[in-house]
């Protein structure tokens, strides 16, 4: 199963009809976490760059433009490389 999916680059359209500029934004400076999912997570990345590893699992890297899916029970590290800013919606 993939705990964490990325499209690069979605349409215009693809974000309008998901409402994404509605959604609140959360933003970290460079730094080094673990963190757990206790919801299913969608954001999109608007500056930033990002490494997420899955415990067990191969790192992912995200950066500005790429729409995530995070699934819900995913233990990952995160390492902000460039500080980021994402809209985001827990399901």
């Amino acid at each position: 199963m993939n705990l964490i999916t990325v499209e690069h680059n979605p349409s215009p359209a693809k974000l309008e009809v998901m409402g994404i500029d509605d959604w609140p934004i959360w933003a970290k400076e460079v730094s080094t976490f673990d963190w757990t999912y206790d919801a299913s997570e969608v954001c999109y990345i608007l500056e930033g760059r990002v490494t997420v590893t899955p415990k067990g699992g191969e790192p992912v890297l995200l950066e500005e433009g790429d729409l995530v899916n995070f699934t819900k029970g995913l233990s990952c590290t995160w390492e902000i490389h460039q500080a980021i800013r994402k809209h985001y919606d827990l399901k």
